[in-house]
């Protein structure tokens, strides 16, 4: 039940008045037109002062402050004001809803506050450890060297190799973290263009032809001889490509195989990259992109790379404003798949350089 000051002045006037009427009844020298005039003046009387009370020394305090609350709810919580064409509420209502939305807000950003206050330490944590890996290599290598091994020519040089390894998987991490950096804060931008995907997967298969070999993994790329056009940034989508199909590899039994195919529906194209590795555990599947999260952390200076591969992917997917999807079987396999807008046709784009050096030569 809605009750304003008004309504709440006038029951008190009422109440008021009848306590006066029956007072006076009580006392018979009385006549019955001054008891209806007494009834009158007592209720005006009543019903004035009560509503001046609550106006003035109630409703007035209460209203400001809700006033005062509102000059500090935040813009979201200013939208949720009710609706002018509604009856206002009673203050105190009003007040206990403010105050209880006001509540639960700012108990969501307590809890957003904390969880990204255990990502941060989480996140440091990892790339000390990540840092500290190929550091230590490289430094246990030079100072070995330094102490008297440098004087043997195969010792010299095999340990310079593994020292230039280690700062080369130093200089990828700092690359890959450079480059997650930029793109949460919107300093690297999607070029967009048409092109042919199915083209710029066989690059990308060449690119690792050499690193299947090594692991007897065939890489097969079905309908190779289709066009799939799309529209994205051919650099970017060439990075995420070369992320899923390596990863297939590496994580794919030796004599394994990998697969890469396209389906073409709607206005989109989806590509896939199946392999039948090990699979990931439906644990890991929700994680598996989050910066340096490994299913297998106790092989994964084996397995080598900086564990920011999949949340490269995931962020360049998101600039398409798409996303990278994964279904896995433990034992059986796992596919990636993301969804690109279609593209016009266009001709290849290394087709079209290789004309130019033929018309130049």
């Amino acid at each position: 039940m809605i009750i304003n000051s008004r309504g709440l002045a006038l029951l008190l006037a009422s109440v008021i008045a009848l306590i006066t009427v029956a007072f006076l009844m009580l006392v018979p020298s009385i006549i019955n037109e001054a008891l209806v005039i007494a009834f009158g003046i007592s209720f005006c009387a009543a019903y004035i002062l009560i509503r001046l009370v609550l106006e003035f020394l109630f409703f007035r305090h209460i209203n400001s402050i809700h006033e005062a609350l509102d000059t500090i709810k935040d813009q979201e919580l200013a939208n949720l004001t009710k609706p002018a064409n509604k009856i206002s509420l009673n203050p105190l209502k009003r007040i206990n809803r403010d105050i209880y939305t006001y509540a639960e807000n700012k108990q969501r950003e307590i809890q957003e506050l904390k969880r990204m206050e255990t990502f941060r330490r989480e996140f440091i944590a990892d790339v000390s450890h990540e840092l500290k890996t190929p550091i230590f290599a490289a430094q246990g290598f030079v100072h070995t060297l330094l102490d008297g091994a440098v004087e043997d020519k195969k010792v010299r040089t095999k340990f310079l190799k593994k020292a230039a390894k280690s700062l080369d998987g130093l200089d990828l991490l700092v690359h890959d973290l450079l480059t997650i950096s930029q793109m949460e804060t919107g300093e690297i931008k999607m070029h967009f263009e048409n092109f042919d995907i199915a083209a710029l997967t066989k690059e990308v298969i060449d690119q690792l032809e050499g690193k299947a070999e090594k692991r007897r993994i065939t890489v097969t790329l079905e309908g190779k001889n289709e066009q799939h056009f799309v529209k994205g940034d051919y650099q970017r989508i060439y990075q995420v490509m070369m992320n899923l199909v390596s990863n297939a590899i590496k994580y794919t039994r030796k004599e394994g195989e990998v697969s890469i195919y396209f389906e073409e529906r709607n206005n989109e194209v989806t590509t896939f990259v199946k392999d039948n590795g090990r699979g990931i555990p439906p644990k890991d599947l929700k994680r598996i992109f989050e910066r340096f999260y490994r299913v297998e952390k106790s092989r994964s200076k084996e397995k080598g790379g900086t564990g920011l591969g999949l949340a490269i992917v995931k962020h360049i997917m998101e600039g398409h404003d798409s996303s990278v999807n994964v279904e896995s079987e433990v034992d059986v396999g796992s596919i990636f798949s993301f969804k690109l807008k279609k593209g016009k046709p266009v001709a290849h784009r290394f087709a079209e350089e290789e004309d130019e050096e033929d018309d130049y030569a």
